[in-house]
């Protein structure tokens, strides 16, 4: 399988340049590495050699970066190369970027923070990027679509495997490197070329116990222990583009309230998804899934939003939180996690992928629509 084809970013410039009009700009500078990948497919990785992309109205794009990697940026469709040779150099490499782009009214994506002058008149901050990667292209999308089912399967190791290796006196590693290795080898050989060329992964966290009260809890030495909730995240991406699929197991026969907690966690989901529409904001899926926690008494348990953007980066803007008023528009990507934390005792997360539609919100991760939870019991 390959990665996204010289249309899509051919696409990508031309869609660009006919948006700095309405910006007021001649160009824009693009020095964010995930900006640059977005409209050249230049996978790189950053250090602290600046690395740009300059975009004109009516010019060929620019790739501008530093001598030792003049062959890199060669092997993408770009034909324009231009090179610095050091950093920091005695005129600091963005300061020769934006010379070189020789535009009057210029935006800029990032601003370094290591140049200690006064930019040129001129140069402004510009998002135009950041928001168009907001919405995906059908390419997109299908590349979301297919890394969450990689988080699914990943996730399908764990309903499958993880009991013999809790019997077995296995810990939360053991689980998370059984389950990462047979997803990465699906991958290796189901996409290969672009599971090598560009950084295909899968990554995730097993944590169980009063640890699973922990929003960020890292796996340990531990084995999980009879009536313990255990949380399995997954993050998978594919070509460059992310996706998430999660879920929470208990561990032998399900005490106290868990069914309930789990429950509460499938509702807020559902809510989520429902709530996922044209015409609703961020923030008003936040409010209507975190809502239904509040319902069940569960408010003091709520340790973050519902959801953030997903693409290139596995977080990105914008977010499904409080403050985000953006409104939602067909291809956004989104997580949804609802969370439950109690810290002492247990902690539940699912986590799902959704992409906004003309109508119902589409969930390419299935493994939670699949496996309710009732039947996410790890019997021992």
């Amino acid at each position: 399988m390959k990665g996204l084809s010289e249309s899509f970013y051919r696409g990508k410039v031309a869609q660009i340049q006919a948006s700095l009009e309405a910006e007021g700009l001649d160009g824009v500078l693009l020095l964010d590495v995930y900006n640059v990948i977005y409209a050249s497919g230049f996978f790189h990785t950053p250090s602290e050699r600046p690395m740009g992309l300059l975009i004109r109205k009516s010019a060929d794009p620019v790739l501008l970066v530093p001598l030792l990697e003049q062959e890199n940026a060669a092997s993408t469709w770009i034909g324009d190369i231009r090179t610095y040779f050091e950093y920091p150099g005695e005129e600091h490499a963005v300061e020769w970027m934006i010379r070189e782009a020789g535009c009057q009214r210029l935006g800029l994506d990032r601003f370094p923070q290591d140049l200690d002058r006064a930019l040129p008149a001129g140069v402004t901050r510009s998002r135009l990027v950041d928001k168009l990667r907001w919405v995906k292209d059908p390419a997109e999308i299908e590349l979301v679509e297919l890394a969450a089912r990689y988080a699914d399967y990943c996730l399908e190791q764990v309903r499958d495997y993880s009991s013999d290796i809790i019997r077995g006196g296995g810990t939360e590693l053991d689980i998370l490197a059984m389950c990462l290795k047979n997803t990465r080898a699906k991958m290796q050989a189901e996409v290969g070329e672009i599971f090598n060329l560009y950084g295909g992964s899968v990554v995730g966290t097993v944590h169980s116990g009063e640890r699973a009260a922990l929003p960020h809890g890292s796996p340990m030495h531990r084995p999980p222990q009879r009536g313990e909730t255990l949380i399995a995240g997954i993050g998978a991406m594919v070509g460059g583009y992310h996706a998430e699929s999660g879920a929470t197991f208990i561990v032998g026969e399900p005490v106290d309230d868990q069914m309930v907690c789990l429950q509460a966690a499938k509702e807020c989901d559902a809510a989520g998804v429902n709530a996922l529409r044209v015409g609703n904001t961020c923030a008003q899926v936040n409010t209507a899934a975190l809502n239904v926690l509040k319902e069940y008494g569960l408010g003091d348990a709520i340790r973050h939003r519902i959801g953030h953007g997903m693409g290139l980066q596995g977080h990105e803007a914008p977010w499904l939180a409080p403050g985000d008023e953006t409104p939602l528009v067909p291809k956004m990507v989104f997580s949804n996690e609802p969370g439950i934390y109690r810290p002492g005792i247990d902690g539940y997360r699912t986590i799902n992928t959704m992409i906004v539609t003309d109508g119902a919100a589409s969930v390419p991760s299935r493994f939670l629509a699949e496996n309710p939870p009732e039947t996410r019991i790890l019997t021992l």
